[in-house]
């Protein structure tokens, strides 16, 4: 790993399109996961991005839990089928069939599933940055999760998160203690091809926003010039 400063020039060309490509080319994954085995050095280098987040007061809070074996799948497996039909049922009934026909989730099918978790004592009782906004170790975590998700992109790997699971299911079966906060658990693995868009759009269950009613300036609501 490169440990000396840069300067924005030794950002080449081809660098900044392969990151704009990597990051709008990136999907969340569910059906089209291969069985095929991930090679330790490329997890290893996924896992060395998301170690490489951001993070409040450089407290680095995230564990990962690597999941290979399929007993374990099994089960997170059936937590997920109970929470999901429950989800199913908070839904409008003219939505419910439509969710019912997704699939959410490629937990059996991905060779790899992962737990990223937040240590809230990292760094201890006191640490830089937490002092008046204490859950952004929570939020240093999804920046992992987010490096992650671009690193395995870039290495051709598909990710899924599946959030549709009750947490307290995940530290039963985990064995998490109380001051860890499961905050994502990842399917990974290479996959038969990457959607063209989101397959939420392309199943019409939700569209991207336009970015232009999302920005405002200067205060909640304004636009301005």
């Amino acid at each position: 790993m490169m440990n000396s400063p840069t300067s924005p020039q030794e950002v080449h060309e081809c660098d900044r399109l392969g990151f704009y490509n990597v990051l709008y080319s990136r999907r969340d994954v569910r059906a089209e996961f291969l069985p095929d085995k991930i090679p330790h050095d490329v997890l290893m280098r996924v896992l060395d991005a998301a170690h490489h987040a951001p993070s409040v007061g450089l407290s680095q809070p995230w564990n990962f839990v690597v999941v290979d074996d399929q007993l374990v799948k099994k089960q997170v497996h059936r937590a997920f089928l109970g929470a999901n039909a429950e989800a199913a049922e908070m839904f409008p009934e003219e939505r419910r069939d439509h969710y019912r026909q997704l699939k959410l989730q490629g937990i059996l099918e991905a060779p790899i599933n992962l737990v990223i978790t937040c240590d809230h004592s990292r760094g201890g009782q006191v640490v830089l940055g937490k002092t008046h906004q204490p859950e952004t170790d929570l939020y240093s975590t999804v920046c992992a999760v987010q490096n992650l998700w671009l690193a395995a992109r870039a290495e051709q790997l598909g990710v899924g998160w599946v959030s549709i699971i009750k947490p307290q299911a995940l530290r039963s079966i985990f064995g998490l203690p109380d001051h860890i906060t499961p905050v994502a658990y990842l399917c990974i693995g290479y996959v038969e091809f990457f959607r063209g868009e989101p397959e939420l759009q392309e199943k019409n269950w939700a569209k991207r926003a336009p970015l232009d009613s999302l920005v405002f300036r200067n205060g909640w609501g304004l636009k301005g010039s």
